[in-house]
């Protein structure tokens, strides 16, 4: 009788225990049920990127033919196929330094495009208890930022175009990060952003910056400014530029040439260049003079 008592009672405990493990299942099953199924939705960029020769004999080339003109001459070059005015950038974007001797803060390169988006965070007053949660937040942020993604695309000869999304004070761009764009063998930096370190950067003169006339941008990048892409269309100074398009800059600002007419407008570019030279060479000798070589 004993052994049959345990016995009964040993069923009853694994037969509760089987419903009990069922129900358990049924309930995770409901929950699993009612939990919302999560969509991520498909980006389809609208605008397609060019297809173009990118060899570095189509690269040196056009580099070639570029190298000693004018802003002025490459948009008389773009008056005469029908382009007035489309590709020329907005006044305010200017040198930050010029370098009147050597003409070294002029630029000719081809269009390595960022794109930054304001952050989605925001920190205020007494945000963090201490110093060090405020650098494990930094650094964090800086990672979101993916500050140096787009350098390993970054080929000698191309020019960042950067459009900062009307963002005021992220300094995507200062003394520290300009060298590293410089030892990359970036010809120079296109922005409708400031950027920060002004003084050294002009002081040090590695790499030719163009940016909103009279405007620092002073802040750091975390909790401000996220790299949204790069190698997309951007937006710069009310123009479209692509990636892979030519970018001149000097004293009189910038214009983007589309690089499916970067040798045609350099050709006619070269000879508005040469035919002004010629027609100054007297004037210049005459005043005692010399041209910039």
């Amino acid at each position: 009788m004993c052994c049959l008592s345990e016995c009964k009672t040993k069923c009853i405990v694994l037969i509760a225990a089987v419903l009990f493990l069922s129900s358990g299942g049924d309930a995770a099953k409901s929950r699993e049920a009612n939990e919302p199924k999560l969509t991520t939705p498909e980006g389809v960029r609208i605008l397609k990127n060019k297809s173009f020769d990118d060899s570095e004999q189509a690269r040196k080339q056009i580099l070639s033919l570029y190298k000693d003109l004018r802003v002025a001459d490459v948009l008389d070059a773009m008056d005469a196929i029908g382009l007035r005015e489309v590709t020329l950038m907005e006044n305010n974007i200017r040198p930050l330094w010029r370098d009147a001797e050597r003409l070294s803060h002029k630029i000719v390169g081809f269009a390595v495009t960022v794109r930054h988006v304001p952050s989605d965070l925001r920190f205020g007053r007494n945000s963090f208890e201490n110093l060090e949660q405020f650098k494990d937040f930094e650094a964090l942020q800086y990672k979101r930022s993916h500050f140096e993604a787009w350098l390993d695309v970054v080929k000698p000869g191309d020019v960042a175009v950067i459009d900062a999304a009307g963002v005021t004070e992220g300094g995507h761009t200062g003394s520290y990060n300009s060298l590293v764009f410089a030892s990359k063998g970036l010809a120079g930096i296109v922005t409708n952003n400031g950027v920060r370190d002004t003084d050294e950067i002009v002081k040090v003169k590695k790499i030719p910056v163009y940016c909103k006339k009279g405007y620092s941008s002073r802040g750091i990048v975390p909790g401000r400014l996220l790299c949204e892409s790069y190698n997309f269309p951007v937006t710069v100074g009310a123009v479209l530029v692509y990636p892979g398009d030519l970018v001149v800059g000097d004293g009189d600002g910038v214009i983007v040439v589309p690089r499916e007419h970067a040798l045609k407008v350099g050709k006619i570019a070269h000879g508005v260049y040469t035919k002004d030279q010629e027609n100054r060479a007297e004037k210049l000798d005459a005043l005692g003079v010399q041209p910039h070589q």
